[in-house]
């Protein structure tokens, strides 16, 4: 009895000797809504056979009562009832408003059960900005009538293993993670849940993913492109979308399984083949994804898509109970970021 005693009293030291090695330096832990802490290790990598080490300077729970405004700027902030545009790291430069019609409006989210929610507002009466401006894709419309929502991460970082648990918004609304670098853009999905247009129903299951270099001649014309199906209604509920992404290429993984992959020499040869009217040099290195990143969490309108006309188009798939309350949301339930 006693042996046995002293065996279960060793096994338990060595379990959390272990446990602390592990941990040592806290950067594998999160917390979970509860407070309690766990390690946590991407999705599709349980066993942590590619010594990742959580960042916690990027990765987020939502478990706070309100946002890490160290971590997160929150577009379209209010100040004496109008929204306002400064980016408080980068107070010289223009801030992006949102793709017109829709506007960004530092109002529209919500912390909830250990979730951040995104929402798109049927909001006519808000004080949208009167400029037009030409977009880079797309034509010129004004704002109006519908107000959306953008975070955009204030940490860099370069190279990793980002995870997002998240659901796309039931609507004629894009739900998008992507991220922003100097002259770079990856877009690691832009989920348009709900379709209104029958013909565009496909739309509801879409995974488009992007590399784009906004150095000339690109100018925001992506260097490599995936839409592919994935199997299931992004708005139906909450999946796991998992990106590897080193100076070799990129891999995509959806609920821990492998789905797509690209090295960096086929993403150069992806461009050749796709941007001929471009003329290119022999040199030129497609694979621009090699610089920090911020990450961005956002809605918007996509016109060659839909336009939501009134409140109805907005919410049409929207529950019974929640049909005239005239937002939509995308919910976000984690973002964690591993690095070597």
């Amino acid at each position: 009895m006693k042996f046995t005693q002293h065996f279960n009293i060793a096994y338990v030291a060595i379990a959390i000797f272990f446990l602390l090695l592990t941990c040592g330096n806290n950067k594998s832990i999160t917390q979970t809504s509860t407070g309690t802490n766990i390690i946590v290790y991407p999705f599709s990598d349980p066993a942590n056979l590619g010594n990742w080490t959580l960042n916690p300077e990027i990765s987020d729970e939502f478990n706070a009562s309100s946002i890490d405004e160290d971590k997160w700027y929150i577009v379209g902030k209010f100040e004496n009832d109008k929204p306002f545009y400064i980016h408080p790291d980068k107070p010289n430069k223009t801030v992006w408003k949102g793709r017109a019609p829709s506007q960004f409006s530092g109002r529209n989210y919500r912390l909830e059960n250990g979730k951040l929610i995104l929402e798109t507002r049927w909001e006519p009466d808000f004080p949208f900005s009167e400029e037009i401006k030409t977009p880079v894709f797309g034509e010129a419309l004004p704002y109006e009538n519908i107000t959306t929502a953008c975070f955009i991460g204030r940490n860099e970082f370069t190279y990793g293993y980002i995870e997002i648990k998240s659901k796309a918004a039931d609507a004629p609304i894009s739900s998008a993670f992507w991220a922003m670098g100097k002259k770079l853009e990856i877009d690691f999905f832009e989920l348009y849940g709900g379709s209104s247009n029958p013909s565009k129903s496909h739309l509801d299951s879409q995974l488009w993913w992007s590399i784009r270099d906004w150095e000339k001649p690109l100018t925001g014309k992506p260097t490599y492109t995936e839409m592919k199906d994935v199997g299931f209604r992004v708005a139906d509920d909450f999946h796991i979308w998992g990106i590897e992404w080193d100076e070799n290429g990129v891999k995509y993984y959806i609920d821990g399984q492998l789905f797509s992959s690209v090295t960096a020499d086929e993403v150069t040869s992806w461009v050749k083949q796709n941007r001929k009217e471009l003329n290119l040099p022999d040199d030129y290195n497609g694979y621009v994804a090699t610089k920090p990143i911020s990450l961005w969490l956002d809605q918007e309108v996509f016109p060659w898509h839909d336009i939501p006309k009134s409140k109805e188009e907005l919410e049409a798939k929207s529950p019974d109970d929640k049909k005239d309350d005239g937002v939509v949301d995308f919910e976000i339930e984690y973002i964690r970021v591993w690095q070597k």
